[in-house]
């Protein structure tokens, strides 16, 4: 098992290790933020997701400029310039006393993360030869959720404590966890600067079927917030089943993620097996929603077989979506820009991810099976779309703009 985890010597290995000690940092901040700012520093729930949507936005905005940066000043060095940037401004919040601070600490902080991802898929990109980058995204996909996982953990000692100087804590490890992310950073090899050339600059909003590639991606991406925020709620207000199954099925999902995203991702480094594996997600993420609409109405011991069975077939698409993804990503971006293309995929799973808890949540709890039977159809849909969108952008002849960062 541990020579399935852990990738070999090399690039990889050196990428896997900044990932583990930043997600770990990660963990500790997501799983207590929201009780610190309500309760230590003293925002409102309203005041708290109001500066996360800000927070989003910018990091949306911002997402294929700062990867054009990457791709001009070399990855490495805006990676480790983000980290060391980020671990400032993660300790800057032990001095956040007011709403409009939290907003205007967190649009920075979204411009520095939106660096760092930018740089981070540059550097797989060039680090890591065209036919090991998706397998490479996956081990370092599956490091993320143990990171994650491993900084929740501690963070849930926090919690248990419910202390101001225990979240405190939390936010100097998170600080701690990005200066050692940089540090371990310089072990990274070095990746040659594309210089610019006369062509326009951000030539990946230029690319029309890239661009509808993004955003069908992003609306798939949705199903994500499935798991994290519409299903806990139906279960509690919904179904007969107990409120615990909640952390069993995030736990089954983590662990599923964990152990089996390498094998999943097997079959995408070309265009047409991503473009399949897209198609396919959709189907298991739709046959996923109709499993969970099932679980309402029935007798505990049925809702809970529904719900973990929906979480074993939602896990399936997850795997392949997120494998698809990577695949089309890296297929469609020319070498010469692959920062900004990188970028840009990302942003279309944060536009998602913005849209899917106020629309999701809306059609499962106000709409019940029906909304559920909604969802089915509309993820089926867009994973079918997929494999349109990237016939259409090969068969059509690249920008002359994205031709000369090549």
């Amino acid at each position: 098992m541990l020579k399935r985890l852990l990738p070999e010597s090399g690039p990889l290995r050196a990428l896997a290790a900044v990932t583990l000690v930043n997600t770990v940092g990660q963990g500790l901040w997501v799983t207590s933020s929201a009780l610190y700012l309500t309760q230590v520093v003293g925002l409102s729930p309203a005041q708290y997701g109001l500066g996360l949507t800000v927070a989003s936005l910018v990091c949306v905005v911002a997402s294929t400029p700062m990867g054009y940066l990457a791709d001009r000043r070399g990855p490495r060095g805006v990676q480790l310039c983000a980290y060391a940037l980020q671990a400032v401004l993660a300790a800057a919040m032990l001095l956040v006393a007011s709403f409009p601070a939290f907003v205007a600490l967190s649009a920075v902080t979204a411009l520095a993360d939106a660096a760092a991802r930018g740089a981070r898929g540059a550097l797989i990109a060039g680090a890591l030869p065209a036919e090991r980058r998706v397998r490479g995204r996956a081990y370092l996909r599956a490091t993320t959720n143990v990171g994650i996982s491993l900084g929740a953990a501690l963070a849930g000692l926090a919690i248990a404590a419910d202390t101001p100087t225990a979240y405190r804590l939390m936010i100097v490890g998170n600080a701690v966890s990005f200066l050692g992310a940089a540090l371990l950073g310089l072990r990274l090899p070095a990746v040659t600067p594309v210089p610019a050339t006369g062509g326009p600059r951000l030539v990946a909003l230029r690319d029309r079927p890239y661009l509808a590639f993004v955003a069908l991606d992003g609306l798939l991406a949705m199903h994500f917030d499935i798991l994290n925020v519409v299903l806990p709620l139906w279960i509690a207000t919904r179904t007969d089943a107990p409120h615990w199954l909640i952390a069993v099925l995030l736990l089954v999902n983590t662990s599923m993620v964990v152990l089996l995203q390498v094998r999943a991702a097997r079959g995408t480094e070309r265009l047409d097996g991503a473009a399949r594996a897209a198609r396919t997600a959709g189907l298991f993420v739709a046959a996923a929603c109709l499993l969970f609409a099932a679980s309402g109405g029935v007798p505990g011991w049925a809702a809970v077989a529904m719900l973990v069975l929906g979480a074993l077939v939602h896990v399936v698409g997850e795997l392949r979506q997120s494998a698809a993804g990577w695949g089309i990503s890296f297929g469609l971006a020319p070498d010469g820009a692959q920062g900004q293309y990188q970028a840009t995929y990302s942003m279309g799973a944060q536009f998602g991810r913005m849209l899917a808890p106020v629309l999701l949540t809306w059609l499962a709890l106000s709409h019940g099976v029906l909304g559920w039977a909604v969802m089915a159809v509309l993820f089926a849909l867009i994973g079918a779309a997929i494999p349109y969108t990237v016939a259409w952008a090969r068969r059509s002849p690249r920008p002359a703009a994205v031709t000369a960062t090549l």
